[in-house]
């Protein structure tokens, strides 16, 4: 636990545990808010699609402002605008709602301040702790964010049905309402932890925006395989294994369960991951980093196909688990090769590009989820997508070499495969 002895580690991770909880919770009532109104696997996809878009609009401008500008300062504005959105949601909910288009709007708006805010949060780690308890610290956060995603779930599904107009005759909050004022309680926190951090990392790139200055992420990511194996990998395998968006309609038309089978079906990932993330902390991975980052996509594969074939609850949850067991290995070696692999002054560029894959891989898989689902049905497309990701495993384990060979997970490592690779790019030049 040598990270936490940061005093703004300790701090920015209560502001992480507190928003995630709340950001979990809204999830749940949104889906099933979108799915009541409208019955559609489709209309659940295109939740995804609306946070996605923003993350591909404003991909450029936000890598270059979180290299430019304070990060924290980023952060601050992009969850005051999260603050908005959510309280426009509570509104919404208490009109009543007939239409989904309202929901779609605001979503586009909170994936515009996520888009601005991943990069900053991502390139501000660095700063809290000394690197060499760098992917200690990954490993505690990636164990923090999983905790709050097993309880923000199972949390807003007991929301959700909270019958609070018994306990309180006069108040108008029920079901998603309850869900909103609680996220808005998250935000609020969030935003005064955030607020005292004492880390003041400025600007680290000093010039002016430019196409080749703002360009430079993706420069060095096509020229150092090891990174782009690692991005599209995690791409191509949400993009198609993710059945996060169908979960509403196993929970209610194959499974039979309400909105609180619902938030078991969403914890039950974060439940694997954080058993996994614990365990990890106490025993790090030292060697082989790449072998078993490809060994986990392939058991993060197979479980989906569990999981779509499932019809008992507690064997989907079993199924859930594990793949979630399977991706938070696979999250810990990305993160400590994202960081360690790319110098400071480049860090929200190249995180920038990262959150690219990541939105495609989370939010527009969702809208290729409810696509397929629309289809072929959920069981069919969840199906489909678990043996996708194997065969993504396989290939990329052979057309990525340096990413399979990735070893000890430190920085003279990884910076020394980084040189070797730079040493036979075709443009070896600076890429910064």
């Amino acid at each position: 636990m040598e990270s936490f002895a940061s005093r703004d580690f300790r701090r920015y991770q209560l502001a992480r545990v507190a928003v995630i909880l709340g950001a979990e919770a809204q999830s749940v009532a949104v889906a099933w808010q979108v799915y009541s109104i409208t019955h559609r696997a489709l209309d659940l996809g295109y939740t995804g699609l609306a946070l996605f878009l923003p993350g591909l609009l404003f991909l450029l401008p936000a890598g270059h402002v979180a290299d430019r500008f304070d990060r924290r300062q980023i952060i601050l504005v992009c969850y005051s605008l999260q603050v908005l959105c959510t309280t426009t949601l509570l509104v919404l909910t208490r009109i009543g709602m007939h239409t989904v288009l309202p929901i779609y709007a605001v979503l586009f708006l909170v994936g515009t301040g996520r888009a601005f805010s991943g990069p900053a949060s991502s390139a501000l780690i660095p700063h809290l702790v000394p690197e060499k308890h760098f992917v200690n610290a990954v490993t505690w956060g990636g164990a923090i964010f999983q905790f709050a995603n097993t309880v923000g779930p199972a949390l807003g599904g007991v929301l959700f049905t909270l019958p609070l107009t018994r306990l309180v005759p006069d108040t108008r909050l029920e079901g998603a309402g309850i869900v909103y004022v609680f996220t808005l309680g998250t935000l609020g926190w969030f935003l005064i932890l955030i607020e005292s951090l004492g880390v003041r990392p400025g600007r680290m790139e000093h010039r002016s925006a430019s196409l080749r200055v703002v360009l430079a992420g993706f420069r060095y990511v096509f020229h150092m395989p090891m990174l782009m194996g690692s991005f599209s990998l995690d791409l191509f395998v949400v993009l198609l294994g993710g059945a996060v968006a169908l979960m509403p309609i196993f929970a209610q038309e194959i499974l039979q369960t309400g909105p609180r089978g619902l938030g078991m079906l969403r914890a039950a990932p974060a439940v694997g991951a954080l058993c996994t993330s614990l365990l990890m902390a106490r025993f790090p991975l030292k060697r082989k980093a790449g072998v078993r980052l490809f060994v986990c996509v392939a058991i993060f594969g197979a479980a989906t196909v569990v999981f779509g074939i499932s019809r008992s609850l507690w064997l989907s949850l079993v199924a859930l688990a594990i793949t979630g067991a399977a991706d938070m290995i696979s999250v810990i070696i990305r993160g400590s090769l994202l960081q360690l692999a790319t110098p400071p002054e480049m860090r929200g560029r190249v995180s920038a590009v990262n959150s690219l894959f990541i939105g495609a891989s989370n939010e527009l898989g969702e809208f290729e989820s409810g696509l397929t689902a629309q289809w072929w049905g959920a069981v069919r497309a969840t199906i489909f997508g678990g043996v996708g990701s194997l065969v993504v495993a396989g290939l990329w384990s052979v057309l990525f070499p340096s990413l399979r060979q990735a070893d000890e997970l430190t920085s003279a490592s990884l910076l020394g495969r980084v040189k070797a690779e730079l040493e036979t790019a075709p443009e070896p030049a600076t890429l910064t």
